[in-house]
């Protein structure tokens, strides 16, 4: 059959369609094929499992924040910092981004009862952490950060501003409105939203976390710039994990002996539930 280059990409951007709509637990093959231009039976041949095709996404969608964290490289550090921490920031008319998240946060919920998931949630907390670690040793070399410890310093970023975005997804509530900061929800209700919270945590690392780190006469760059620069870049306001309904997921170039750009980047190879290599191919894809 013909092969089409560009059939794994609607068969991901199909995962994450269905994902915003359905959640991760409610998700069925059918309702991913339904996203598609694919056939169940086409997304079955190709991949045994449900599992087998949310793992294969899961492996995408972080070799897409590799590839974007690569092409950051030449950039300063201090706007790179600056720009790490917008890409966690979403607001509250991002819907489609909330409910993807919400989905995310159920799979990550399957980490302890599921290797296969697990071992992609480490690889996607590696990269985070070391993507912190690598701009601060950036820029501490370039005299523009004071000398820290790179490593426990990544980790609290990560922490702090992971931690707030599953907050916001959980709780749709931010600081709280009473003057102990807990929230002012009446126990049974649903909490009140306030999508601006991963904002406004976002903010406070720069003032408590990334400022001090600055030598002097260095200055901040703004969060606001540092998103619109990257909402501009993207076509969204990114995270590194979503993505907006229309665009395909970015691949990383093809390693050797994968005409189709299909490599797993620093993951490794993606394998099925029966140990053979999934989605590695968009021949017959049609």
């Amino acid at each position: 059959m013909t092969e089409q280059p560009g059939a794994a990409d609607e068969i991901m951007d199909g995962v994450y369609r269905a994902l915003c709509r359905h959640g991760y637990a409610d998700l069925t093959m059918q309702d991913i094929a339904d996203e598609c231009s694919k056939s169940k039976s086409l997304l079955h041949y190709h991949y045994d499992t449900k599992e087998d095709l949310l793992v294969r996404f899961l492996d995408r969608v972080i070799s897409d924040f590799e590839c974007r964290v690569e092409r950051s490289v030449g950039s300063p550090p201090v706007d790179r910092l600056v720009a790490f921490v917008g890409w966690f920031v979403f607001e509250p008319a991002e819907t489609d981004r909330e409910s993807f998240h919400i989905a995310l946060l159920e799979m990550r919920s399957q980490g302890p009862f599921n290797d296969r998931i697990r071992e992609q949630l480490l690889r996607s907390d590696r990269l985070l952490r070391g993507t912190a670690a690598e701009i601060l040793a950036a820029g501490i070399d370039a005299d523009v950060f004071r000398d820290v410890d790179v490593e426990e310093t990544a980790a609290l970023l990560v922490a702090t501003l992971d931690g707030a975005r599953t907050r916001q997804i959980t709780l749709g509530s931010g600081l709280g409105g009473g003057s102990d900061g807990e929230s002012n929800d009446e126990a049974g209700s649903a909490p009140a939203t306030d999508g601006a919270y991963t904002r406004t945590v976002a903010e406070a690392t720069l003032r408590r976390i990334v400022e001090p780190l600055l030598a002097e006469d260095v200055t901040l760059p703004s969060l606001e710039e540092a998103i619109e620069e990257l909402t501009a870049r993207t076509g969204e306001n990114p995270t590194g994990d979503s993505f907006p309904e229309g665009l395909t997921i970015e691949r990383p170039p093809a390693e050797a002996g994968d005409r189709n750009g299909n490599g797993t980047g620093s993951g490794g190879e993606t394998t099925g539930s029966n140990g053979k290599k999934i989605g590695s191919s968009d021949e017959e894809l049609e």
